[in-house]
């Protein structure tokens, strides 16, 4: 989602202040959209050994899978291998891979991604009230899958808001989520046009650089099928050409295509199930008939329907919802801006009809504009929370 997020200070995101970082107590109640910067798990996190994380960026995708020393938890041996049925897509360790337009998993079941969104990290590098108990939460309303939005920034080294225990917080995100019995969703959220010296936000397109972040990443996590790679959060104002190929952004600097980022995925060695968000920030999957869908294998595709005027439940079978027909759709955010959770309840049921995977935004107490689900970090259901519960619940 670009348009809502917390509002912190250059000093709190840049610099880092310790006066920033005041932890919250997991058990207060949201204190009515204003957020303090801090974890709410009393636990440290592990910093970064200045010889561990990612490789280098310039190392080429099969080295950087091998250079880097950080292990998430429970993400099995450094070497991918393949699982699942003779004439299946290669599929990551204990993953799931794609036939048709159904996701399979490693016992060749069809299954379904349902969960939330949790924001935090696309903005403030350690995060805000993250726990493993806040997993468990989501866990115990019925969810199977979290998605988390990441910054590209924060990860790559030279990045002028780089971080160097970056990479050794989202370890800890992936443990405590797969502790949790949680599959994890990486999403490349904000980004920085290739210029390390630009503070990274939502971008029209990924960029050179984020062609390195996916190097890193993939390579990182490819030993761990339960973690997908959601290449691009919302793409949005450039040609369906650019949206796949790359090319111009329109702003002055050089877009990266989806099928370029696909690629970089696999060159690490990675199987890993890969999403791919269309135009109209997200929205919108019209341009995918022909040339426009992405060559490969283990792809699902995205939709990001939210209560706008030209966004409504009529609209959907045309605007992304006819994809479902041939390849596997999930909604990884969806929501309104008010406390009314008709569109989302709409929402629910269309996906429970067409048997759609989603990701509800967003686990995070912003109130009904961010928009949230739960309206403090105990978990207290907003009124879209209520009925996102109720069919997480139900399946």
């Amino acid at each position: 989602m670009l348009e809502r997020r917390p509002q912190l200070s250059i000093a709190c995101v840049l610099l880092l202040a310790p006066a920033c970082l005041t932890p919250i107590d997991e058990g207060a109640a949201d204190s009515g959209g204003i957020m303090t910067v801090g974890g709410g798990d009393t636990s440290e996190p592990t910093a970064a050994d200045p010889d561990d994380g990612p490789a280098d960026a310039e190392s080429n995708a099969d080295s950087a899978a091998e250079a880097d020393s950080g292990e998430p938890s429970d993400s099995g041996s450094d070497d991918a291998s393949t699982t699942g049925s003779p004439g299946d897509p290669p599929t990551a360790p204990d993953g799931y891979y794609v036939e048709g337009n159904t996701v399979y998993d490693a016992d060749d079941a069809p299954h379904r991604f349902l969960g939330v969104a949790r924001p935090s990290l696309e903005w403030n590098p350690v995060g805000e009230s993250l726990s493993g108990q806040d997993y468990q939460r989501m866990a115990d309303w019925g969810a199977n899958t979290v998605r988390i939005a990441l910054n590209q920034g924060f990860w790559l080294a030279g990045s002028s808001v780089h971080d160097a225990g970056y990479p050794s917080i989202v370890d800890q995100q992936i443990g405590w989520a797969h502790d949790a019995g949680l599959d994890v969703i990486l999403d490349l959220h904000w980004s920085d046009r290739g210029d390390f010296g630009v503070t990274p936000e939502q971008q029209r397109m990924a960029d050179a650089n984020s062609i390195t972040f996916w190097t890193e990443v993939a390579g990182r996590y490819k030993s761990d099928g339960h973690v997908l790679f959601e290449l691009y959060n919302e793409p949005h104002d450039v040609s369906w050409q650019v949206w796949r190929n790359g090319g111009d952004s329109g702003e002055g600097w050089n877009a990266v295509g989806m099928q370029q980022l696909y690629d970089t995925v696999r060159a690490t060695g990675a199987e890993n199930l890969v999403i791919v968000g269309g135009l109209d920030f997200a929205y919108d999957l019209s341009g995918l008939p022909g040339d426009g869908e992405l060559d490969g294998y283990n792809i699902m595709y995205a939709s990001h329907p939210y209560d706008f005027g030209n966004k409504q439940p009529s609209a959907w079978p045309a605007d992304w919802g006819f994809v479902a027909d041939t390849h596997p759709v999930i909604v990884t955010e969806f929501g309104s801006f008010d406390c009314d959770a008709t569109y989302s309840s709409a929402l629910l049921d269309y996906a429970a009809e067409r048997q759609l995977s989603w990701t509800a935004w967003a686990w995070f107490p912003g109130g009904c504009d961010f928009p949230s689900l739960i309206e403090d970090w105990n978990a207290t259901p907003s009124a879209t929370g209520t009925i996102v519960r109720a069919a997480l619940m139900n399946n």
